[in-house]
């Protein structure tokens, strides 16, 4: 995890200003009361454009809403769907989206949207699949409804309906009807109107209720082309027929505005052109017309985030770190501030409405994106749509969001923590959660991607990486059942259940929690006698997960530690502390009904260390191990004296004595491990420095060739081994060698370590799912094999233990304090490990060949390489795929000691193939440059 080190730094003033705004304002996007109640909207679909029968019939019919309900929130729920699918161009399923826009709005979608969603034509198009159930089907992105055009002879009624004496006077003769040529008392007597009517008002209603106010007939051929009064109105189009449309009442600031203008307007050209910006401004602001592309999640390399804010755990406000995201973001941001500051070219948005888009003058004269969530006088509630937090700001701080600042997603996301989604709600583990990561940058591991993704958080900025869904975990404990060592206590009936290889044990101490422990477990094992365990499979394996692990006939709870393949991972048992390797296949998931009564035992093994041993002792020994082992494995039981507790690395220093010997101190196990001949380790072997197929010059000293270690039986076997004892030793001394090309030959390639030009390793590519396959199969054998005595000797074949995974290797020389100098023989690197970790290659693991091949860049002259070149070409190639075209190949008796000259060509850009060794010989024309 090391190298996903966090990089991105954030300004202390930037990020002292972000955290005191988030203090001061809401830290939860708070749900308005409006949309608390279910929204109840019903569309009358029979009613005709004729039917003017009764007004309240026709009102109540087209548009009920829930009482508190207003024009504003339905525009605001329309404009939210459409935004919706926007995302989804392909169509999403009626049931899902209550769950879609509760993820992406953080409010409650009522099902009674669902069922009205059709009478919404203008706002997405739904496809039935069974007329039994309303909400069983597919909803789609509207098609734009234009308003129908005027034919010549409406526009000639048109004409004589205004030039008409019983028309009202307020309208203006017009050769050609626009919004300017209506005046603006006719539109304060329309807006007047709509004003008493927040529901909405039908069109074809509006003649009647206009001559019933105002003793003047309203002139029907406006209702042909309603977009007349688009700027006092909002006009919503639920059919083609024109008249089939409900009216609302835009927010009052924006009416009077309009009217406004309106009355400014002396020139027919100016008012044309006045109407047509103002349409421009209403499709943006109203319709939400304002597209800004989807985040996308990263795929590659290592992922940093930083955590804004979480609900619960399944809703966690993040941000991304990267080029792409955090950087662009600063980037947009500056170039937003420089915009916004020239006070010449901008000014404040003339008009606001719920939902909108807009760019904000925040503190530090720094300018955000921003969404309005709502409007109360001359003050806006706006949410940061980067930074995932809300604040009221005066309505003179909000401008218009220009088309530039579009382009970049939103960077304000959500995620769910894996692991924790059963206890999401829970308010000490959301406390914990919150505690331990809010304004923090950690590091991920990317589970699933979907719209939520699922992810895992590391905290790598101490020494040892932190698996912060695990940690936060831990605060489900149940405290009552957590036992807590005492010093100068004394404890009887201890079971030692693990020795490490650093002699550090595990411990076992009877406790109620123990007890709690084997009633929860034993009522698993009664359970799963009457499931099909199949469906408790372990399906997505990630660090930190709590499961199930069948253990000598009984279930034992185990957290996964290390996943080396698809199928092996590593795991520790929580109540023995031992660390196994097994297959993914053989863990089971904790049954919902046993979750938290299993998550809320902590675990039952206390690591501990003995006490006193002198301070020379240093390394522990593999034979110190072993008498350890010996020593207290399988004893039925201990009494153990707490001498002290270090909490800092949770491990308590204790006496540890047979039950007989208690409390005899020279008769303790740490005084007869002390006392015992088991300290001493092997002197150094020093090899030569000779070319690479001379061989090595004899060991100084007083080393030997060959090393037993430890002294025992060879003839016992590995456990599931099925072969007979001794023949772990193998008949096959060296795989078949692989195969090399030709001088001229094309070779996929794949290079695995590089020092510089003059020397660097590959494999071929086409073999590294063999290799892959073979690594393993070792690590499954050798993780569960037991320990074996092992000769070791120079220049032979061997496994070795490196990190968490099991190499072929070659011993090169035997070195001090038992390690051992070794050379990856399948990637090509040279190592250091303990004796304790080196183990007999069996036959099975020596067919393969070999896999490292030494190289040599050709085309460039053989030198002394620099540290600047070293790197230069290290960082160009390492852990790369390439072509090769062999121009030489020096072939030997060891394939260790074979060697290719080849050119490198990198093909991963599709028109253009590049040569490696004109990037270096040009890298070293700059560096001589440089000196």
């Amino acid at each position: 995890m090391t190298h996903w080190k966090a990089t991105w730094k954030v300004s202390q003033e930037w990020s002292e200003w972000k955290r005191t705004k988030w203090e001061r304002s809401e830290k939860r996007l708070t749900v308005p009361p409006r949309f608390q109640k279910e929204l109840q909207v019903h569309l009358s679909r029979s009613s005709s454009t004729e039917s003017n029968d009764s007004l309240n019939t026709s009102t109540a019919e087209a548009h009920t809403v829930a009482p508190g309900s207003s024009a504003a929130d339905v525009l605001e729920l329309q404009s939210r769907i459409k935004e919706l699918l926007s995302k989804y161009s392909s169509g999403v399923r009626l049931s899902k989206m209550p769950q879609i826009y509760r993820e992406m709005y953080w409010e409650d979608l009522s099902t009674e949207v669902l069922y009205q969603l059709e009478n919404w034509p203008h706002v997405c198009t739904v496809e039935k699949i069974h007329r039994g159930d309303p909400i069983d089907g597919f909803v789609y992105p509207a098609k734009k409804i234009p308003p129908a055009a005027k034919s010549d002879a409406e526009q000639e009624k048109a004409s004589q309906n205004v030039a008409s004496p019983k028309a009202d006077p307020l309208l203006k003769p017009n050769m050609e009807t626009t919004p300017a040529s209506l005046s603006s008392d006719f539109k304060a007597k329309v807006v007047g109107i709509l004003l008493k009517y927040s529901n909405g008002l039908w069109a074809h209603a509006l003649p009647k209720v206009y001559q019933d106010t105002y003793q003047v007939k309203f002139p029907e051929d406006i209702l042909n082309n309603l977009e007349l009064l688009a700027d006092v109105c909002v006009v919503d189009y639920v059919s083609e027929v024109p008249r089939k449309a409900i009216l609302y009442a835009k927010p009052q600031k924006c009416i009077d505005e309009n009217l406004n203008v309106t009355e400014k307007v002396k020139r027919h050209d100016s008012v044309k052109a006045t109407a047509e910006q103002q349409y421009e401004e209403s499709k943006d602001q109203y319709l939400e017309n304002i597209t800004v592309p989807s985040l996308i999640i990263p795929s590659e390399g290592s992922v940093s985030i930083m955590v804004l804010e979480l609900k619960n755990t399944n809703e966690v406000l993040i941000r991304y770190v990267g080029k792409e995201y955090s950087s662009a973001q600063e980037q947009m941001e500056d170039e937003m501030k420089a915009y916004y500051n020239q006070t010449s070219t901008v000014s404040s948005a003339q008009s606001l409405s719920v939902g909108q888009l807009v760019a904000v003058h925040a503190e530090e004269d720094a300018w955000l994106r921003a969404r309005i969530i709502s409007l109360e006088d001359n003050r806006v509630k706006v949410y940061y749509v980067d930074h995932g937090f809300s604040e009221f700001v005066e309505s003179n701080s909000v401008c218009r969001l220009q088309k530039q600042f579009r382009s970049l997603p939103f960077q304000a996301a959500k995620c769910k923590l894996a692991g924790l989604e059963a206890f999401c709600d829970d308010p000490v583990l959301v406390k914990a959660v919150e505690s331990q990561t809010c304004f923090k940058i950690f590091a991920v591991e990317i589970l699933e991607k979907s719209d939520t993704p699922l992810l895992v958080l590391y905290d790598t900025s101490g020494e040892d990486d932190i698996n912060i869904n695990a940690t936060c975990l831990k605060a489900l404990y149940d405290k009552s059942l957590e036992l807590h060592l005492q010093a100068d206590t004394l404890y009887t009936n201890v079971i030692v259940t693990s020795v490490s290889s650093d002699g550090s044990l595990y411990c076992q101490v009877p406790s109620k929690g123990l007890s709690r422990l084997s009633e929860v477990l034993q009522k698993l094992e009664d359970y799963f006698i009457y499931k099909q365990t199949s469906e408790f499979n372990v399906l997505l394996p990630f660090c930190g997960k709590i499961c199930l692990f069948p253990s000598k006939g009984k279930l034992a709870r185990v957290e996964i530690k290390i996943i080396h393949t698809r199928r092996a991972l590593d795991v520790q048992f929580m109540d023995s502390g031992t660390v196994a390797t097994v297959k993914v296949s053989e863990l089971k998931e904790i049954p919902p009904q046993f979750l938290r009564e299993v998550i809320a035992i902590p675990p039952q093994a206390l690591k501990c260390c003995l006490a006193d041993l002198p301070p020379n002792t240093g390394m522990w020994t593999p034979d110190a191990v072993l008498w350890l082992r010996d020593a207290v494995i399988n004893c039925p039981e201990f009494s153990m004296k707490v001498i002290k507790q270090d909490a800092s690395k949770g491990i308590a220093h204790i006496y540890l004595f047979a039950p007989e010997n208690f409390p005899d101190m020279d008769r303790s196990i740490n005084r007869q491990i002390k006392n015992a001949d088991l300290w001493k380790h092997q002197k150094d072997v020093f090899l030569s420095v000779a070319p690479s197929g001379t061989g090595f010059t004899k060991a100084v000293g007083d080393a030997v060739p060959a090393l037993q270690l430890p002294s025992g039986k060879l003839e016992k076997s590995f456990p599931d081994s099925g072969r007979e004892p001794g023949s772990a030793v193998s008949s096959m001394e060296m795989p078949p060698p692989l195969p090399l090309p030709k001088p001229g030959d094309l070779m996929d390639i794949y290079v695995s370590v590089a020092c510089h030009p003059g020397h660097f390793v590959v494999q071929p590519w086409n073999e590294l799912n063999n290799l892959y396959a073979l690594m393993e199969e070792m690590i499954l054998y050798y993780s569960r094999a037991e320990e074996k005595p092992v000769t070791i000797e120079k220049n032979k074949l061997y496994a070795a233990k490196i990190g968490d995974e099991w190499y072929r290797v070659i011993i090169k020389g035997i070195l001090r304090n038992g390690f051992l100098s070794v050379y990856e023989l399948d990637y090509g690197k040279h190592e250091f490990v303990s004796v304790g970790k080196v183990q007999p290659l069996l036959d099975t693991f020596r067919r393969l060949p070999f896999q490292a091949i030494t190289a040599q860049l050709a085309g460039v002259k053989n030198q002394q390489w620099s540290e600047e070149a070293s790197i230069v070409f290290r960082n160009l190639v390492e852990k790369k795929p390439f072509v090769a075209q062999i121009q030489a190949v020096n072939d030997s008796t060891n394939s260790w000691d074979r060697k290719i000259v080849t050119f490198l060509v990198d093909t991963s850009l599709p028109h253009i193939d590049t040569w490696i060794h004109d990037f270096v010989s040009q890298s070293l024309v700059e560096f001589s440059k440089g000196d």
